[in-house]
């Protein structure tokens, strides 16, 4: 059976600032569209797997420019439903050196934060899948939303899909407080969970002890504590970390780690300088993590494939990895000089 994956959240209108300008300078806005869940859809389609999308759109041009944005990427869209209402958007402002990137939310009421259970038809949408993929965002735009997640992976793991989460924890959407009870019930039906340095505290109180995010240090042992610990509460079958060392807005070291079956494996850093786009990192990382179980690698290659994957993301315009599987490939085996091809 080919592979298919199922991944369910909102796609956003981004309206960035040309270059590195400040949102107090710019008199123009370039237009992309974006979002968690729309990221990793497309990076997964781009490596060949079957990626469907579901969400929900307006019934008017601009959602149909969204639309356009991940179908014209391969991604399947005959489950997004399309409403009369609005579409989420997000300014971005690109950092660079000490100054950090920014970004500004406007996406109160779209039409995905209004969805309830019942609006999909799960059994249709599941049918002939076998994974199924969503972040920490779209249980965060409403309690409505939260229990329609929980609808879908519930059915996801009665029909004997696997299920994987990226925890993407956002302060500006719920709190902690809420963000623990909801995504505790939600981890029930969770196979696979992605994090970053910061999620597994801010949504657990899960934390390692002798590192520190702010001033670039880390280290391996605490962060071997923090997924044994993860997996421990929740009983994953796998739990994947991300570990950004951000030296500036425009310089980061980027690796990872991977638990599973009580073996911890590391992938090899990558120097990341000068940083075009950090927007869609992780979900870039998550895609590759994805393809790579779902073609049976083993874990050390999983967690290479995805730490190659997102590193090239990071020289990418916009959210999408628009990365074949043949350059992550190239890059796993050491052709990072970045060389012509002829």
């Amino acid at each position: 059976m080919a592979n298919k994956v199922v991944i369910f959240g909102e796609i956003m209108m981004r309206l960035s600032p040309k270059g590195n300008e400040r949102f107090v300078q710019a008199k123009e806005f370039e237009v992309t569209y974006g979002g968690a869940e729309a990221n990793v859809a497309v990076s997964l389609s781009s490596f060949g797997v079957d990626a469907s999308f579901v969400t929900v759109l307006p019934d008017n041009e601009i959602g149909q420019s969204a639309l356009n944005a991940v179908r014209m990427h391969g991604v399947d869209t005959k489950f997004i439903l399309r409403k009369n209402g609005r579409l989420g958007t997000y300014y971005s402002e690109k950092g660079v050196s000490q100054r950090p990137s920014k970004v500004i939310y406007d996406r109160a009421n779209s039409l995905i934060s209004l969805a309830k259970v019942g609006d999909f038809d799960w059994d249709a949408v599941f049918e002939g899948a076998n994974w199924f993929h969503f972040t920490g965002i779209t249980p965060a735009l409403g309690k409505n939303v939260a229990e329609l997640c929980i609808e879908a992976a519930k059915k996801a793991k009665e029909k004997g899909l696997c299920v994987s989460c990226d925890l993407n924890y956002r302060s500006k959407l719920w709190t902690r407080e809420e963000a623990s009870k909801t995504m505790s019930e939600l981890m029930k039906y969770v196979d696979v969970v992605i994090a970053n340095e910061e999620d597994a505290k801010d949504v657990f109180g899960i934390e390692s002890t002798s590192s520190d995010i702010n001033s670039g240090k880390l280290d391996k042992e605490g962060y071997k504590e923090v997924a044994r610990k993860l997996q421990e509460r929740f009983g994953f079958k796998k739990v994947a970390i991300t570990l950004r060392e951000s030296l500036s807005a425009s310089h980061n070291i980027w690796s990872a780690l991977l638990y599973e079956n009580g073996e911890f494996f590391f992938s090899k850093k990558y120097d990341i300088f000068p940083i075009v786009d950090r927007v869609g990192g992780g979900d870039s990382f998550g895609a590759g993590l994805i393809y790579s179980f779902l073609n049976g690698k083993d874990a050390q290659t999983s967690i290479e494939f995805a730490v190659a994957a997102s590193c090239l993301k990071h020289s990418i315009p916009g959210d999408f990895n628009l990365v074949s599987t043949k350059e992550v490939e190239t890059l796993m085996k050491g052709n990072g000089s970045g060389r012509v091809q002829r």
